[in-house]
């Protein structure tokens, strides 16, 4: 789907430093601990599985067709993405066909680039669908030169996490995102803005957990906290194998409250693997407040993509969707099973 100058926007994925190895299944049980889920939400839980499970292939298939029929066309996006367009933004884009809409795109109130018609630009878009479960920014893997005004971005909107499901490099050639946060031999700095990594651990799902410390540098006030987690091993406009690395992200991340400042998930271009990600984790956290209408993927791709074009781009990756809530709600059912009524 998207294109820049000099490549299309491969939504990908490769990461440099820690090395990834296959994840041995005797360690998912301490890498994802089971919350105790009240008897109304394994009721739910039960619904939508059945709900899932009955669900045809061809009927999925048909779902993904009806959203690619109605892809938004290119005059459409130019309409919408005036911002992102400007001259003095265009840079900024790593693909120049996944823009942020101007009415839910990101808005820094003082980066890096202070010229007034830049507007406080960052190639981010806000995705919601109600407040009772997590709010997302959905964003392109940084480039060299807006590193800093995505770190800004964390700062200005208090988020708690960021999840980075590609590497830098693909096949040892293209690259997809710039290293915008390994410190592990001390603090890194983009331009007033300090990075610290206090500790780094790699699980054996291959995902890398890093815990930072985020701070403007003359600031007195105390750094910002934010757990980082890289998933090197998605490969880009693909699947994994499995749906385990994806459950351990979300068993992890789903506890931060929706109160606290949006979770920020980035690939390459932002919408293929994050889209997934998204849909993934939001389709489980309504299904436990009792949203049913949460089991109508097809309508929640449709608003995930009235907020930033392309979200989910392949109908492997919605497949995959269906593959990973199956196992994680057949896992909370069996989990409730062994506690017994609660």
């Amino acid at each position: 789907m998207a294109s820049s100058s000099t490549k299309s926007s491969s939504d990908a994925g490769a990461v440099a430093a820690v090395p990834a190895s296959p994840a041995p299944a005797k360690s998912i049980e301490s890498a994802m601990p089971r919350p105790r889920l009240s008897a109304d939400q394994l009721r739910y839980c039960s619904e939508a599985l059945q709900h899932f499970k009955t669900k045809a292939p061809q009927t999925i298939r048909q779902e993904f067709m009806v959203l690619q029929d109605n892809r938004m066309t290119a005059s459409d996006m130019r309409s919408r993405c005036t911002v992102a367009r400007d001259s003095v933004n265009i840079s900024k884009n790593r693909y120049t066909d996944v823009l942020p809409f101007d009415d839910n795109r990101v808005i820094l109130k003082q980066c890096a680039d202070y010229r007034p018609s830049a507007r406080g630009y960052v190639n981010a878009s806000l995705i919601t669908t109600s407040e009772s479960v997590s709010r997302f920014i959905a964003t392109q893997g940084p480039l060299s030169h807006t590193s800093e005004d995505f770190w800004e971005m964390i700062i200005q909107y208090q988020c708690p996490v960021i999840i980075m499901l590609t590497r830098l490099v693909d096949d040892y050639r293209t690259l997809k995102c710039v290293d915008y946060f390994q410190a592990e031999n001390g603090p890194r700095e983009f331009g007033n803005i300090c990075i610290a990594t206090k500790k780094m651990e790699t699980s054996d799902t291959s995902l890398i957990w890093r815990s930072l410390e985020v701070k403007y540098k003359e600031s007195e006030e105390p750094p910002l906290s934010v757990l980082h987690v890289q998933y090197p091993e998605w490969p880009d406009h693909g699947v994994p194998n499995d749906s385990l690395a994806v459950r351990e992200i979300f068993r992890k991340v789903s506890s931060v409250p929706p109160s606290l400042g949006p979770i920020v998930v980035h690939c390459s271009a932002g919408i293929g693997r994050t889209g997934t990600y998204c849909l993934i984790h939001n389709t489980i956290q309504r299904v436990l407040t009792g949203d049913m209408s949460a089991l109508d993927l097809l309508t929640t791709v449709t608003i995930f993509r009235s907020q930033r074009i392309g979200m989910v781009q392949t109908l492997e990756q919605y497949l995959f969707c269906h593959d990973v809530i199956i196992d994680e709600l057949q896992d909370f059912l069996s989990a409730g099973n062994s506690h017994g009524s609660l």
